[in-house]
């Protein structure tokens, strides 16, 4: 038998080494977060757990034990039949569960028993994600970054889009966290991950970083609709030097129909949203723009929306949360357009 335990740590630092990563957890668990490219081979799935939790409480721990071993078996034996016959003898996976090991354990001493070498976890998932919490300072503040800076409609995520396609190093918080940053900012059909995922898919951006080369990064806030921006990360960022993209009202204008084009095929949608700016911009106001949202004129209403609530106090929040924002420097599109923005990649990236 082959089974050798590793620390959480020393498994995040020797992620590639591993032929699979596999979580034992069930479904619902493994949806929340889980280690970078692992997969998901329950020992228990969601209805298991629950009925083994429950029969735990109300009948008796060794009764509950006991049906627990009979279902991991069963569905260790369809794992194996299904994903594990075609693997060479040299098949190196790394196995986890939540904390106890009993789960991970349970396949791992299968594998193990094959001749596979295994590794567990030590502490389980419960273990990665503290050696992550402690490893995201580190990772944030090794990285230079550049801040694209620029008010609602400039094209900050455009930019950023061409200047990965350009080769640059990008950490685009936004499309981690699955949402566009504002109040109207939620993307439909694309929950939000929970906050111990994001974290993880943050910590996997940065440690693919070079710390050579600059990242290019949006200027968020600390709260990405409504999941939070690593603190160190947020801290780095606000210290770091800026840019600032200047679009004209006219191109923000029709940039943020084009890419908020799901509003005008969803005008209760858009009405719905605006609810929410009720207590900031007073109920007469919100009530004037969905009424023109129905009667089709969203242009207006975009325009409004910039002019009244998104750009008053923009600079000087910025000013005050970026400290080098006021030596940033000017960058211009000549249009909207991902070829304007193609073409501005490239002249910051040569």
């Amino acid at each position: 038998m082959s089974v050798r335990p590793i620390a959480a740590a020393d498994a995040m630092a020797r992620l590639a080494e591993f032929d699979a990563v596999i979580d034992a957890r069930s479904e619902a668990e493994y949806a929340e977060d889980h280690l970078p490219e692992a997969i998901n081979w329950p020992s228990l799935d969601n209805a298991q757990r629950h009925e083994v939790g429950t029969m735990y409480k109300q009948v008796s721990p060794f009764e509950a034990r006991k049906r627990g071993a009979a279902l991991v078996a069963a569905n260790i034996a369809r794992h194996i039949e299904r994903e594990v016959m075609d693997k060479p003898k040299d098949w190196k996976p790394l196995v986890y569960c939540w904390r106890g090991g009993q789960r991970s354990g349970a396949l791992s001493l299968v594998l193990g028993q094959i001749g596979f070498q295994v590794h567990l976890v030590e502490g389980g998932y419960k273990a990665f994600r503290g050696a992550l919490l402690a490893d995201l300072p580190a990772l944030a503040g090794r990285l230079s970054y550049r801040v694209v800076c620029g008010p609602t409609g400039s094209g900050k995520t455009r930019l950023l889009q061409a200047l990965e396609a350009a080769g640059a190093q990008v950490l685009d918080l936004e499309g981690l966290a699955s949402h566009r940053s504002s109040v109207l900012g939620l993307i439909p059909g694309q929950p939000q991950p929970s906050q111990k995922r994001f974290d993880t898919l943050v910590w996997e951006k940065l440690r693919g970083f070079d710390p050579a080369r600059p990242v290019y990064v949006e200027s968020e806030s600390r709260k990405v609709g409504n999941l939070a921006v690593p603190e160190a990360l947020i801290e780095a960022m606000r210290a770091s030097p800026c840019l600032r993209l200047d679009l004209p009202d006219d191109e923000r204008v029709q940039l943020l129909l084009e890419d908020y084009a799901f509003f005008s095929h969803d005008r209760d949608l858009f009405c719905e949203r605006l609810e929410a700016l009720a207590q900031l911009r007073g109920r007469e106001q919100v009530k004037a723009w969905q009424e023109q949202v129905r009667s089709g004129d969203l242009e207006t209403v975009v325009r409004e929306l910039l002019v009244k609530h998104y750009d008053p106090g923009y600079a000087s929040s910025t000013q005050r949360n970026f400290r080098q924002f006021g030596e940033a420097k000017a960058i211009a599109p000549r249009d909207r357009s991902a070829e304007a923005m193609a073409v501005l990649a490239r002249e910051l990236v040569g």
